[in-house]
């Protein structure tokens, strides 16, 4: 009876001391990958710019970093960073930065001052507050309300107000896309840096209405589809569309357009910086 306690007993040192020595083992190996992890995180974190955009589809750069640190998103993600920044996250993980088209945003309204008012609005001065009363103070509802949240919003003051509608400067626009979420009409919408033309108007009323509530509104009149020499545009919803595959940028559709909304995304000779014609 003697000897089989105390084989009882020495089977459960053994086995503790075989269980403290495999805890210690996991103890250190998971200190060691945790702190090489970390160590890839921060290091990933301060070559970011940390502006805390969301641009990136996170709330903020730390979140960002450790994602990409995990290999869970792409190492490109941060539009404010740019190629420079992804190359140097790739460079520390070891891996390529994926060929991609640098976006900007661009408002997708020419009303501005021409757009007819329903009502004088004297509320908070914030595009969603105002849309917020009656469907906001413009006749048109796919017009820029023009209090400017989405400059607010922007945090490389990228976007201004000329004229009562908000301007985007593709220099300065990184492509972070915050405006898109600020602006509560939608009418803020991703564009290829690379293009050049670009429909400003967002409104798919009838050519009738159009022209009732905005001097600068697309009528669905089809000249620019007719004119097109590549087959680029089409009319979707009384409303003109181009399709950047097949669109050239020769130009033909900005010179034809008789409310003047088909406009180039950069500035042409005569022009202020920022602006389009």
């Amino acid at each position: 009876m003697h000897i089989d306690i105390m084989n009882i007993v020495w089977a459960v040192v053994v086995l503790g001391a075989i269980g403290a020595v495999f805890g210690i083992v996991l103890a250190i190996a998971s200190k060691v990958f945790s702190v090489g992890a970390d160590s890839r995180g921060e290091n990933i974190l301060n070559i970011l710019p940390g502006v805390n955009c969301g641009g990136c589809g996170f709330t903020g750069c730390a979140l960002y970093a450790e994602a990409v640190s995990r290999g869970d998103v792409p190492v490109d993600l941060c539009a404010p960073g740019g190629r420079k920044t992804a190359e140097e996250i790739a460079r520390l993980m070891g891996t390529d930065v994926p060929e991609s088209d640098r976006m900007v945003a661009v408002v997708k309204c020419s009303g501005g001052t021409g757009a007819l008012k329903r009502f004088e609005y004297d509320g908070i001065h914030d595009c969603r507050s105002a849309d917020l009363v009656g469907g906001g103070p413009l006749e048109c509802p796919s017009g820029c309300i023009g209090f400017g949240t989405c400059v607010e919003a922007c945090p490389f003051d990228a976007i201004y107000l000329k004229d009562g509608r908000a301007v985007v400067d593709h220099e300065k626009c990184t492509g972070c896309l915050v405006c898109v979420e600020a602006c509560p009409r939608k009418i803020i919408t991703p564009f290829s840096y690379n293009k050049d033309v670009i429909i400003k108007c967002s409104s798919h009323e009838r050519g009738a209405a159009v022209r009732r509530v905005c001097g600068a509104g697309c009528v669905g009149c089809s000249i620019c589809k007719k004119e097109c020499p590549s087959g680029a545009i089409t009319i979707d919803g009384n409303l003109a569309a181009i399709d950047p595959e097949k669109c050239t940028d020769c130009g033909k559709c900005v010179s034809v357009c008789p409310r003047g909304l088909i406009t180039h995304s950069r500035p042409q000779s005569g022009m202020n910086s920022g602006e389009t014609m």
